[in-house]
């Protein structure tokens, strides 16, 4: 089986390149590879980049929800975010509107697995990925 998009560019939250956006880890923009979205030089960076996106919806749009984040994250233009909302609930084990926080260890990496679940249809990374991931912010 052949790994996916995202999975392959070590963005697993499929995140648009923007030439405005100078994540860490990320490499060159080579559209001739992939036009659309970032790449990373690991795992972890792409993970980091997820929970980084995540940390600003909240703190600076105050998305406090899973609904807001994923509202946020991935529109209603080109995805479906109702299914992906409730996966991501059925996921955390919240509501949609229940008040979450992204400064929470263990809620941000929760999230973020549930992201990249849905974005791939597989979550391949280890604990260990995340922490490091998360000791990058």
């Amino acid at each position: 089986m052949q790994l996916g998009r995202g999975i392959r560019n070590n963005n697993p939250g499929n995140i648009d390149y923007n030439n405005s956006n100078n994540w860490r880890g990320q490499l060159e923009h080579d559209p001739a590879i992939e036009s659309r979205f970032c790449r990373f030089a690991s795992a972890e960076y792409g993970i980091r980049a997820i929970m980084c996106l995540l940390r600003t919806y909240q703190r600076k749009y105050h998305c406090d929800s899973v609904l807001a984040l994923i509202n946020r994250y991935a529109p209603d233009i080109e995805n479906d975010t109702s299914s992906y909302v409730k996966s991501v609930c059925n996921a955390l084990s919240v509501n949609s509107n229940e008040k979450i926080s992204t400064d929470d260890k263990k809620t941000l990496i929760a999230l973020t697995k549930a992201i990249i679940q849905h974005e791939n249809g597989q979550q391949p990374y280890s604990n260990d990925v995340f922490e490091k991931a998360y000791s990058l912010i």
